[in-house]
């Protein structure tokens, strides 16, 4: 049993495939092929990266399950960024996405086999705790997104022009 990473529609033999499937001692073109003939029926659109559970049988033939892309994918897709924050910084997110955009990802995730039984609050939670990794934030509206920007450039503002500030007066407190 192996865990694979690949893009939907658009598998090609190569050392990324190759390090999963060598191993078992699967063939990569006939994998490749198999696995772009069910993610086209699937839906995904070309190049989604897709986990695949591979299981290798003893006599060299194998089977696998293709799952939903990573949250991670989802959310920026959601977000409309191509990469999280190079810093982690709570003060400052790189995008946002909405309770509803939050919804729809968690029913993605959920229909997965392996999910059958979470609740959809539950993974709901999870895609949450996930962009909230990658410094996307979950707003109501787009009101609420340019009142949080404001609110973190001022933040910055205020520790650019004071928030270095040291205490001056010298021995203050101290008994002689």
């Amino acid at each position: 049993m192996a865990a694979a990473l690949a893009r939907g529609r658009a598998a090609r033999p190569g050392p990324a495939i190759g390090q999963a499937l060598g191993p078992l001692g699967i063939n990569m073109a006939d994998f490749c092929k198999q696995f772009n003939d069910r993610t086209e029926t699937m839906g995904y659109e070309k190049e989604t990266p897709l986990t695949v559970q591979l299981s290798a049988l003893s006599d060299r033939s194998f089977t696998f399950d293709v799952r939903s892309p990573p949250t991670s994918y989802l959310v920026k897709k959601a977000a409309g960024v191509d990469k999280g924050p190079d810093s982690p910084n709570a003060d400052t997110p790189v995008g946002f996405i909405t309770p509803e955009a939050v919804y729809e990802i968690a029913r993605v995730k959920s229909a997965d086999q392996h999910r059958w039984h979470l609740p959809l609050d539950g993974v709901a939670r999870s895609v949450i705790g996930t962009a909230r990794s990658i410094g996307i934030r979950i707003k109501e509206s787009e009101d609420d997104q340019a009142e949080e920007e404001e609110e973190a450039s001022a933040k910055e503002a205020g520790a650019a022009d004071g928030g270095d500030k040291k205490k001056k007066g010298g021995k203050k407190g101290k008994k002689k």
